[in-house]
């Protein structure tokens, strides 16, 4: 199974989730929501993070974590190792708890962090455990609005100051904004890259930066090793008549530049598989093309 892909830098920003092995409960009890957030105070305290939203459901979770030190991987292996011993001890049960290893996405902070907040917090709702966010006492909604007693490890500063400098008004104005989201549920992850990455155009060139710096597994989906190529759709856009020549340039392109296989491209452009290779084939020969 290939691994996902862990860009870790200074300042990164995360949508976390984790799940429970075979979809099964990760909290049997509200004593186990309680042990999982007090150990996720103890490892945002000792690796540095912020933690911007929190939302716990019985069988996975969703954190908005900020990353000053660049060291999602070191923290995530604390949290939800200790946490599985912990809870394995305390059900005298064995094996795995969680499913996998977590599923990290890279957030653009400027553009994207206010949706993603607004996003975990009404995952009670979406799923019908709760009729509106206020109503759930396991995420940070109540917290961030007032209605609850802060945790030490929840950061709201950075949430209510882009509402407003004065906290009241503020928090009335998040809580609109959450308000807004019942009744036009967005959804953030039309725009996700790759799986990887939610972002502008600069922050996912930032990130596909990063990942050409690596050395990276060939484990790794190669979709994600290839996060900021064009899509095929803009390559060669449905009903279009481009040139022969630019075409078949477009073609080469597709494939020894940005990597797509002979069958992603034949379908892109309606030819067959044996032309595509064909041209391509070609295009190798062409000094434009070669390494």
């Amino acid at each position: 199974m290939a691994r996902p892909l862990r860009i870790e830098f200074a300042g990164a920003l995360y949508h976390i989730t984790s799940r429970g092995n075979a979809k099964a409960a990760i909290f049997d009890d509200d004593s186990d929501r309680f042990l999982f957030l007090n150990l996720l105070a103890k490892v945002v305290k000792r690796f540095n993070w912020i933690c911007h939203a929190y939302c716990l459901m019985t069988n996975h979770y969703h954190l908005l974590i900020e990353t000053p030190e660049g060291n999602l991987s070191a923290g995530m292996r604390q949290l939800n190792g200790v946490y599985t011993q912990t809870f394995n001890r305390k059900h005298d049960r064995v094996g795995h708890l969680f499913q996998g290893r977590f599923k990290s996405i890279l957030i653009d902070k400027d553009s994207y962090l206010l949706e993603l907040c607004r996003y975990i917090v009404l995952n009670p709702v979406r799923s019908g455990t709760a009729r509106h966010p206020a109503q759930y006492p396991w995420s940070s909604y109540a917290a961030t609005i007032g209605q609850a007693p802060r945790p030490t490890f929840l950061h709201t500063d950075w949430i209510l100051d882009n509402f407003s400098q004065i906290r009241e008004e503020a928090r009335i104005a998040y809580q609109k904004f959450v308000a807004d989201g019942l009744e036009n549920p967005p959804s953030p992850w039309q725009a996700l890259r790759e799986q990887i990455a939610l972002g502008s155009d600069t922050f996912v060139q930032k990130i596909k930066d990063l990942i050409e710096e690596q050395d990276l597994s060939e484990e790794i989906p190669r979709k994600q090793r290839l996060i900021g190529r064009p899509d095929l759709k803009d390559l060669f856009p449905s009903g279009s008549k481009t040139p022969r020549q630019e075409r078949n340039q477009l073609i080469c392109r597709a494939h020894l530049e940005y990597g797509y296989r002979l069958k992603e491209i034949a379908q892109a452009t309606g030819l067959h598989y044996t032309s595509i290779s064909k041209i391509i084939k070609a295009g190798e020969e062409n000094s434009q093309f070669k390494t």
